[in-house]
């Protein structure tokens, strides 16, 4: 069983992606920032062995061919048309989905607009994008915890800060990560753009330009996945996403950090599993 790299053509952007398995229910992985596909190696591994393909790429801005220059080619409405695009590419007529961080909050989105497709729904870190805006605007626990994304959006300043001293920032954020995965990640976040493309996400689908429009409530079964010492993610928003979810509902409290791959493998994979089992397709 392994991973295999390719790229995949959507519209007028060329994907990287990796896969593994080649039968099965279909399952689409999205990462998060400061990260690509790899990260989600290990669970894509776990997952070919339970019978499941799944496909991850290097979304929008992370990808060499899907990199486009314009901040507002990055609004969660293009990022969640590239999701299916993918879906359709690789002939997955109904998937289950999964997001960390960004792709979390892209997760949410793409399966409010495509409630059809997303046979089942699994968030790591990010709650209802609903709950999440809320708890930014309102809860001074979690608006503190925010205070980065502000920051992000200053365009060349962000970028400056790091790749400073060669990436020491970017490489404080992957205390988490391997070296083997440090390396990778740096392969991507060299090339001409790389860092720029992935922090549009916070210009083009965050910024005051682009207000993130209220979802309401999802039906699809969701497992939400949070670590209780997220540096990002309060509980705020985790305790108020329950109200807007109108079917399965569960929610998996770690004992983890924000990257939750990389600090609790084996509990996240479990758990998983285990709702696409309880979920599959009918």
């Amino acid at each position: 069983m392994n991973v295999t790299a390719c790229s995949i053509r959507v519209g007028p952007y060329t994907f990287d992606i990796r896969r593994a398995g080649d039968k099965g229910e279909a399952v689409i992985l999205l990462h998060g920032f400061p990260e690509t596909s790899h990260m989600w190696i290990p669970l894509m591994v776990r997952l070919q062995a339970e019978g499941y393909q799944s496909a991850a790429a290097d979304q929008r801005g992370y990808s060499e061919g899907a990199r486009p220059a314009d901040t507002m080619d990055y609004a969660y409405s293009e990022l969640a048309a590239d999701v299916i695009g993918l879906a359709d590419a690789l002939g997955f007529q109904r998937f289950h989905l999964i997001g960390h961080d960004h792709g979390a909050g892209l997760g949410w989105l793409v399966t409010h607009l495509h409630a059809d497709r997303v046979i089942s729904w699994t968030a790591l870190s990010v709650p209802h994008i609903d709950a999440f805006s809320q708890a930014v605007a309102n809860d001074s626990d979690q608006s503190e915890k925010s205070q980065y994304i502000q920051f992000f959006q200053e365009q060349g300043a962000a970028e400056a800060a790091f790749e400073d001293n060669n990436y020491t920032l970017l490489k404080s954020v992957w205390d988490k990560s391997d070296e083997s995965q440090i390396q990778e990640y740096l392969r991507v976040f060299r090339q001409e753009g790389a860092l720029t493309g992935a922090l549009n996400w916070y210009r083009g689908s965050m910024s005051g330009a682009s207000p993130r429009q209220p979802i309401g409530m999802i039906s699809n079964p969701t497992l939400m996945i949070w670590g209780n010492q997220d540096q990002a993610i309060g509980r705020k928003s985790i305790d108020a996403t329950p109200a807007l979810m109108s079917g399965y509902y569960r929610l998996l409290e770690l004992d983890a950090g924000h990257w939750l791959i990389q600090e609790a493998e084996d509990a996240v994979a479990d758990a998983v599993i285990t709702h696409l089992r309880t979920f599959p397709d009918q």
